[in-house]
């Protein structure tokens, strides 16, 4: 009987170091590429060792699922014990800075990127969401107590744009050495919750003259363009995984073969998406260079225009999270385009503190901030559409980067 306490503890430290070697490869080469014998290999077992723990690979997935999701609900109950929302943000940002300190040092982390939840099964799918929920409802609470619904609506664009800047960072912070982590965390917190235009609150885009990156509803798509879109639509929803070829066609009412008529395999989809997407994100950011007027509100229009697309639009722009599916060399040239794009959005910020209508701040990190804002609003499309007013919409959720999510709106 006394050994059992060294049994009990030995199962438990074998299963989180599968779990974590999981992690790894599902935020390296995705879901459907992590196999149990890959898992085995990276800490030095064979297949049949993790079987013992996990008999299906489906139930190692939703393990790691479910202790990504309880480490970010410990992180947001810890932020939220602060007696401030600033310390409650700059806690929540800490502890994420901190825990990819930890990982660059050599520990093995469980943030694994969460994309694929919904592409498992309904019931396997239903409780993690709803466990991430419990997260969002926990950042939410860092705002206090909504006065009316237009507030609460004001309170959950900001837990989830917090929430998607947090899980943005593990993908740019490989260009900081992890000695200048404290300096990235403290402009993270400062632009997130000031905002980033000199005047705070200013908010007066222009409306862009539309250069082909819009759908147009009376005008049907040619038959490569809505196998694009049904893709884009799809990946964003159920992730690679579950944007099956057969899902695909299905949605279309084509066949399989129609569908490898046009491309070769799903992966050479998924980067044509990729290319559709950053093709008119590059068009919106140029046709904004091109307007007259201060430099924040050339970058206000271009990010009111690209939020109508991820709210409104029939094809939104696919969501970064599909990177996980390319093959590395493929993902590297997929990367290197954002970056430029990011770049991009910095030069439009540096540019603006010569003419003085963006506050001192640091123009890469708040790139990186509008990339994940943008990136994650396909997810609040369900949000936007409860604004009668579409503009209401996209103003009420850009309020944190033209205002920062400590202003009182009320």
């Amino acid at each position: 009987m006394a050994k059992k306490p060294d049994v009990t503890k030995k199962f438990g430290e074998k299963r989180t170091a599968i779990v974590r070697a999981a992690s790894v490869l599902i935020n390296e080469t995705g879901v459907q590429a992590t196999t149990l014998t890959k898992v085995a290999r990276a800490i030095g077992l064979n297949a049949t060792s993790v079987t013992y723990y996990f008999p299906r690979k489906d139930q190692l997935i939703v393990s790691v699922y479910a202790e990504t999701i309880a480490l970010l609900k410990a992180m947001a109950e810890e932020a939220l014990a602060e007696d401030t929302l600033e310390k409650r943000i700059a806690r929540f940002v800490q502890l994420h800075v901190a825990l990819r300190d930890r990982i660059r040092r050599g520990e093995q982390g469980l943030m694994a990127a969460l994309s694929e939840i919904r592409s498992l099964d309904q019931e396997q799918q239903d409780e993690l969401l709803f466990a991430y929920r419990e997260v969002v409802n926990d950042v939410r609470a860092f705002f206090g107590e909504p006065a009316d619904e237009k507030q609460r609506a004001l309170f959950s664009a900001r837990a989830h744009i917090l929430i998607e800047a947090m899980l943005w960072w593990p993908v740019w912070s490989r260009r900081y050495s992890v000695l200048d982590f404290p300096r990235v965390e403290t402009k993270i917190v400062d632009i997130l919750c000031f905002g980033i235009p000199a005047q705070r609150g200013e908010w007066n885009p222009v409306a862009l003259e539309d250069d082909g990156w819009r759908v147009r509803e009376d005008r049907p798509l040619q038959q490569n363009d809505e196998f694009l879109r049904a893709a884009t639509v799809m990946i964003n929803e159920r992730g690679y995984r579950g944007a099956s070829v057969n899902r695909i066609a299905e949605a279309l009412n084509v066949t399989k073969g129609s569908f490898y008529h046009h491309h070769d395999a799903k992966d050479d989809l998924v980067l044509k998406c990729f290319q559709r997407s950053y093709d008119r994100l590059s068009k919106v950011q140029m046709a904004g260079y091109d307007l007259e007027g201060s430099y924040w509100t050339r970058l206000s229009s271009i990010l009111n225009e690209l939020l109508q697309l991820q709210f409104f639009d029939s094809m939104p722009l696919l969501r970064t999270t599909a990177l996980q599916a390319l093959d590395s060399e493929t993902k590297v040239d997929v990367v290197m385009r954002s970056n430029r794009l990011a770049r991009r959005f910095a030069g439009f910020l540096i540019d603006g503190f010569a003419d003085g209508s963006v506050r001192a701040i640091d123009p890469l990190v708040a790139s990186q901030i509008i990339m994940s804002t943008l990136n994650g609003a396909y997810e609040a499309r369900r949000w936007a559409a409860r604004f009668d007013d579409q503009e209401e919409a996209v103003e009420t959720y850009l309020s944190v980067l033209s205002e920062g999510m400590l202003a009182d709106r009320s």
